[in-house]
């Protein structure tokens, strides 16, 4: 029922499509951009449920707030504590190690605000499991859900790096305005 209405509401009342040809393992980090609006949660959200996905994502501390908190953390929810220093991306590799399956979804900017420098975390994650990084980007303006490229971390993060904001750089979030690759 979920699954029929968010096909329902993603691909036949908004008119959104997806173009996946990648293979979903059982590990994996998503990695998600242009992330410009709060609207990328919602269909983002809306894709897993039509496509019969569950992922994991992290998001501020400040979001995780009654009633929203509860609801957040039952979709998959990790809130980020900003103002600790923690290893977060150490403990995430750890239980991305351990389970049996592991699917988290991270959006590189951090924030749907511009920044010139992408977070680097979600590579590490990946790097440190020995898991694949799905690349989905969401175009607004095709209205377009699209991954079509895996990055197996190398080491090489420089070069890494660099694969992973050009597959990004004709994205057009709901704001352009407030997403760039920044240098390459």
């Amino acid at each position: 029922m979920w699954k029929k209405f968010c096909n329902w509401l993603l691909y036949k009342r908004m008119g959104w499509r997806a173009e996946v040809s990648e293979p979903h393992p059982d590990k994996y980090i998503i990695c998600l951009a242009p992330h410009t609006s709060n609207w990328d949660f919602l269909i983002g959200q809306l894709y897993n449920g039509a496509m019969g996905l569950g992922s994991n994502f992290l998001m501020k501390k400040e979001w995780f707030f009654w009633p929203l908190g509860p609801i957040f953390r039952k979709m998959g929810g990790i809130p980020v504590y900003r103002q600790k220093h923690m290893r977060m991306t150490d403990a995430m590799a750890e239980t991305a190690r351990k389970a049996t399956t592991f699917h988290l979804c991270i959006t590189p900017e951090g924030t749907r605000s511009r920044v010139e420098e992408w977070k680097k975390g979600f590579y590490f994650i990946a790097q440190g499991a020995g898991i694949p990084i799905l690349l989905y980007g969401i175009d607004y303006e095709r209205k377009l859900i699209q991954c079509t490229k895996t990055i197996i971390p190398t080491g090489d993060i420089e070069a890494d790096m660099r694969d992973i904001k050009l597959y990004f750089k004709d994205f057009k979030g709901k704001n352009p305005e407030n997403f760039t690759i920044g240098e390459i």
